[in-house]
């Protein structure tokens, strides 16, 4: 079996050669490895093979991990949905939060947010494909979530994430990932300053990355199957 550091480098000759393709430069894509469920010493095998950037989704297993390698320089972005009772906890861990769907959370997370502490970066979720179970404002609730959060004095808006459902194939999963670069494009020429664009992950990277993906989020091709 490959180790992680193997995968690691698997994955970012794919984003590589993703980049190639679409006439692209590999150094305008962040590589987020999502560690959720992996012990912390899958975290530190990653590290040793220069991965900083990792993704959780449950955030009580998260901050144990964090506690574990606190001494090292790790960036904790919360990629899995929030509660209002869990928005204090990410506040204070986290350097970025990537599913901020409502005008309550945001709230929170700005109040809560330590004045220590850098600004929380934060990305707003979008229902691309108007998935009903999917979290994520709906494009035309986006706008005004992103204005309210600009003013938001612990909050820096980064960009725009989603996760839409699977799609058959490479050209359909383009087409998706499509809308949401359109949002992020449409934002910018409206005057917010985004620079991420948190879309795709292990089976659907390289269309997303064709569609204009500044951030892949990459879990079991990195970190192996989960039970």
């Amino acid at each position: 079996m490959n180790s992680i550091a193997d995968r690691l480098a698997a994955v970012r000759s794919r984003i590589e050669a993703a980049c190639l393709a679409c006439g692209r430069s590999p150094s305008e894509i962040g590589l987020l490895a999502v560690s959720k469920t992996f012990p912390a010493q899958a975290v530190e095998q990653a590290l040793h093979a220069g991965q900083l950037a990792f993704g959780e989704n449950y955030i009580q297993e998260a901050i144990e991990k964090m506690a574990t390698l606190r001494h090292w320089p790790l960036q904790w972005h919360c990629i899995g949905p929030m509660q209002s009772n869990k928005t204090r906890l990410v506040a204070e861990n986290f350097d970025w939060a990537h599913t901020v769907d409502r005008l309550k959370i945001a709230q929170r997370l700005s109040e809560q947010r330590p004045s220590k502490l850098p600004p929380l970066q934060v990305c707003v979720q979008v229902n691309i494909d108007g998935g009903p179970n999917k979290s994520g404002v709906s494009p035309e609730e986006l706008m005004p979530l992103a204005r309210a959060i600009v003013g938001m004095p612990g909050l820096r808006l980064r960009g725009l994430m989603c996760i839409p459902e699977p799609a058959p194939d490479f050209e359909s999963a383009r087409q998706v990932f499509e809308r949401a670069s359109a949002l992020f494009r449409t934002c910018q020429h409206a005057g917010l300053a985004l620079d991420t664009l948190s879309m795709g992950m292990s089976d659907d990277l390289e269309a997303a990355i064709a569609a204009g993906s500044t951030m892949v989020r990459v879990g079991s091709a990195i970190f192996g199957s989960r039970n």
